[in-house]
């Protein structure tokens, strides 16, 4: 757990720096190697780490639009997915989905911008998984502003009906975008959810990666022995803005300080140090991650980019009109329904 956490905490220090090419003095969101928005997790890493600690390949999980501790947690390939944040074709959607967008088959992990939209998804993978008599699980990453979202109330509620294998982790930084959480809804107690579906919640009041590990390994277990869903709420922290070039002009200064003193990483170090791990050792893991997060992404860089005419390759188009007229089905369409159907 702690080199994934150090991974991913390096990662994104260094995405920042990438990021920020191109796009200072006067900030440019369009300009430098990493075009559009980025939205770090810096201060989540315990949540992905102590959960995905417990997954297989073929367990699913679905994030928000903070996913990268997540996913460098579930196994995603670390270079290709730097490819696809740089926009590169080798990246893991060929550059088109970005940072937000991330899809590794491999792994079945996925994310979305849209709020508590891995939810609906991770419910599906739990309802596959169970009838096909597999024991996989799916779990659902999701922010604490998603836990008045009608997506993510509807899968607790099919979930629960149908005893399904799926955890939902609510991952709770007190910040709902720019909102604090006492603006976004009554409930201080996310986990509380659970009461009104009849499933268990649970609440981590700290960003302990051992106890998010305790906590998920009985949810888990619980979801694999067909004993149906759990609701995890981890109280994590948000060390940086909402977005790269957020000011942060609605948040306290006293907050922002809070937030970089609740250090994860530095509790399960000491934690390490009191079971008789090194300084030493601890140096060579963090060594370790830092080379392989600065070969992703010197690997990334060096990728070519799509052409631009591949912007109409794996998309989706409607059928051709008589298609749905004559009775014909997608597959009845002309090699040319790319450029003769509807909208795409």
């Amino acid at each position: 757990m702690y080199e994934q956490m150090v991974t991913a905490r390096h990662y994104e220090e260094r995405l920042v720096d990438e990021y920020l090419v191109g796009k200072q003095p006067a900030f440019d969101i369009s300009a430098g190697p990493i075009p559009g928005e980025l939205h770090l997790a810096a201060g989540h890493e315990a949540s992905g780490a102590g959960v995905c600690m417990h997954l297989r390949d073929d367990d699913t999980v679905t994030a928000p639009h903070r996913p990268h501790h997540i996913a460098i947690a579930k196994g995603v390939d670390l270079k290709r997915m730097t490819a696809e944040i740089f926009g590169r074709k080798t990246g893991l959607c060929r550059g088109k989905g970005g940072h937000m967008h991330l899809f590794d088959p491999d792994v079945n992990f996925a994310c979305s911008g849209i709020i508590a939209q891995g939810c609906p998804p991770a419910v599906g993978a739990a309802m596959a998984a169970k009838k096909r008599n597999t024991d996989a699980v799916a779990v659902a990453f999701l922010g604490e502003g998603a836990i008045d979202q009608g997506g993510f109330l509807e899968s607790l509620n099919l979930a629960a009906v149908h005893d399904l294998p799926v955890v939902f982790v609510v991952e709770d930084n007190d910040w709902a975008i720019s909102m604090p959480k006492d603006r976004v809804t009554d409930v201080q107690n996310g986990a509380q959810r659970a009461a009104g579906f009849d499933l268990p919640g649970v609440r981590i009041d700290s960003d302990d990666a051992t106890a998010v590990y305790e906590a998920a390994g009985e949810a888990v277990m619980r979801a694999r022995d067909g004993n149906g869903p759990t609701l995890i709420e981890v109280q994590v922290h948000r060390r940086m803005g909402h977005f790269m070039g957020d000011a942060e002009a609605y948040r306290p200064e006293a907050d922002i300080d809070r937030a970089k003193q609740r250090d994860s990483i530095e509790r399960l170090a000491e934690d390490l140090r009191s079971h008789g791990v090194t300084d030493d050792e601890l140096d060579e893991i963090r060594e370790r991650a830092h080379e392989r997060v600065e070969e992703a992404i010197s690997w990334a860089k060096e990728q070519p980019e799509p052409a631009p005419e591949e912007a109409y390759e794996n998309v989706f188009t409607n059928p051709p009109a008589q298609a749905a007229t004559d009775g014909g089905s997608a597959t009845d369409a002309p090699d040319d329904a790319g450029e003769t159907g509807g909208d795409n």
